[in-house]
Protein backbone atom coordinates (compact mmCIF):
# COMPACT_ATOMS: atom_id res chain seq x y z
CA UNK A 1 0.00 0.00 0.00
CA UNK A 2 1.29 3.39 -1.09
CA UNK A 3 1.27 6.05 2.00
CA UNK A 4 2.60 9.03 0.43
CA UNK A 5 0.81 10.14 -2.68
CA UNK A 6 -2.38 7.89 -2.97
CA UNK A 7 -4.58 5.45 -1.05
CA UNK A 8 -4.53 1.98 -2.55
CA UNK A 9 -5.15 -1.31 -1.03
CA UNK A 10 -2.86 -3.63 -3.71
CA UNK A 11 -4.47 -7.12 -4.64
CA UNK A 12 -2.08 -8.91 -1.86
CA UNK A 13 -3.63 -6.58 0.64
CA UNK A 14 -6.78 -6.94 -0.20
CA UNK A 15 -6.58 -10.57 0.28
CA UNK A 16 -5.13 -10.54 3.36
CA UNK A 17 -7.57 -8.22 4.65
CA UNK A 18 -10.61 -10.42 3.04
CA UNK A 19 -9.22 -13.21 5.30
CA UNK A 20 -8.23 -11.80 8.22
CA UNK A 21 -11.42 -9.17 8.54
CA UNK A 22 -14.25 -11.43 7.18
CA UNK A 23 -17.47 -12.00 9.47
CA UNK A 24 -16.34 -15.91 11.39
CA UNK A 25 -12.92 -14.43 11.42
CA UNK A 26 -13.29 -11.38 13.80
CA UNK A 27 -15.43 -13.91 16.22
CA UNK A 28 -12.88 -16.58 15.92
CA UNK A 29 -9.93 -14.03 17.19
CA UNK A 30 -12.03 -12.44 19.71
CA UNK A 31 -12.62 -15.36 21.38
CA UNK A 32 -8.50 -16.98 20.64
CA UNK A 33 -7.94 -13.42 22.46
CA UNK A 34 -9.45 -14.77 25.81
CA UNK A 35 -7.74 -18.22 25.83
CA UNK A 36 -6.57 -20.99 23.63
CA UNK A 37 -9.73 -23.03 22.73
CA UNK A 38 -10.58 -26.40 21.43
CA UNK A 39 -12.75 -26.81 18.48
CA UNK A 40 -15.80 -27.30 19.78
CA UNK A 41 -15.43 -24.68 22.09
CA UNK A 42 -15.41 -22.21 19.44
CA UNK A 43 -18.26 -23.88 17.68
CA UNK A 44 -20.21 -23.71 21.35
CA UNK A 45 -19.04 -19.96 21.73
CA UNK A 46 -20.17 -18.70 18.03
CA UNK A 47 -22.89 -21.18 17.73
CA UNK A 48 -24.05 -19.21 14.30
CA UNK A 49 -20.89 -20.68 12.58
CA UNK A 50 -21.56 -24.25 10.74
CA UNK A 51 -18.16 -26.53 11.37
CA UNK A 52 -17.40 -26.42 7.91
CA UNK A 53 -16.99 -22.71 7.79
CA UNK A 54 -15.50 -22.44 11.15
CA UNK A 55 -12.76 -25.25 9.89
CA UNK A 56 -12.04 -23.16 6.80
CA UNK A 57 -11.94 -19.86 8.65
CA UNK A 58 -9.19 -21.99 11.25
CA UNK A 59 -6.96 -22.98 8.07
CA UNK A 60 -7.16 -19.82 6.75
CA UNK A 61 -6.02 -17.84 10.23
CA UNK A 62 -3.35 -20.25 10.64
CA UNK A 63 -1.85 -20.16 7.19
CA UNK A 64 -1.72 -16.33 7.74
CA UNK A 65 -0.10 -17.12 10.79
CA UNK A 66 -2.11 -15.85 13.14
CA UNK A 67 -3.39 -19.03 14.69
CA UNK A 68 -1.68 -21.94 15.52
CA UNK A 69 -3.42 -25.31 15.94
CA UNK A 70 -1.78 -27.74 18.31
CA UNK A 71 -2.47 -31.41 19.13
CA UNK A 72 -3.11 -32.72 22.34
CA UNK A 73 -1.72 -36.02 23.77
CA UNK A 74 -5.29 -37.03 24.69
CA UNK A 75 -7.52 -39.78 24.64
CA UNK A 76 -9.38 -38.87 22.12
CA UNK A 77 -7.29 -36.68 20.47
CA UNK A 78 -7.63 -33.15 20.28
CA UNK A 79 -6.90 -30.26 18.76
CA UNK A 80 -6.65 -26.50 20.58
CA UNK A 81 -6.16 -23.38 18.75
CA UNK A 82 -4.39 -20.35 19.99
CA UNK A 83 -3.63 -16.86 18.70
CA UNK A 84 -0.14 -16.16 17.74
CA UNK A 85 2.02 -13.14 19.09
CA UNK A 86 1.57 -12.23 15.09
CA UNK A 87 -2.04 -12.35 15.69
CA UNK A 88 -2.12 -10.59 19.16
CA UNK A 89 -0.90 -7.32 17.12
CA UNK A 90 -4.35 -7.50 15.11
CA UNK A 91 -6.17 -6.32 18.12
CA UNK A 92 -5.23 -3.02 18.17
CA UNK A 93 -6.62 -1.93 14.84
CA UNK A 94 -9.25 -3.89 15.12
CA UNK A 95 -10.57 -2.13 18.30
CA UNK A 96 -9.95 0.99 16.26
CA UNK A 97 -12.63 -0.07 13.93
CA UNK A 98 -14.83 -1.24 16.23
CA UNK A 99 -14.62 1.52 17.47
CA UNK A 100 -15.28 4.01 14.81
CA UNK A 101 -18.44 1.75 13.98
CA UNK A 102 -19.91 2.39 17.59
CA UNK A 103 -19.43 6.05 17.25
CA UNK A 104 -20.64 6.44 13.85
CA UNK A 105 -23.45 3.35 13.66
CA UNK A 106 -26.20 6.21 14.23
CA UNK A 107 -25.06 8.13 11.32
CA UNK A 108 -24.89 5.69 8.85
CA UNK A 109 -28.25 3.79 10.24
CA UNK A 110 -29.56 7.27 9.16
CA UNK A 111 -27.95 7.74 5.90
CA UNK A 112 -29.19 4.26 5.33
CA UNK A 113 -32.64 4.65 5.62
CA UNK A 114 -32.87 7.90 3.73
CA UNK A 115 -30.75 6.34 0.83
CA UNK A 116 -33.86 3.24 1.32
CA UNK A 117 -36.44 5.80 1.44
CA UNK A 118 -35.30 7.21 -1.59
CA UNK A 119 -34.92 4.30 -3.83
CA UNK A 120 -38.81 2.70 -2.68
CA UNK A 121 -39.94 6.47 -3.32
CA UNK A 122 -38.35 6.41 -6.86
CA UNK A 123 -39.63 2.82 -7.95
CA UNK A 124 -35.91 1.18 -7.98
Amino acid sequence: MDTDDEFRIDPPHRELLDQILDKWSLSVLNELCERPCRFNELRRAIPQVTQKSLTSTLRRLERNGVVEREVVSTRPVAVRYRITPLGKTLRPPIDVLLAWASQNLPAITHARDVFDTREEESGL
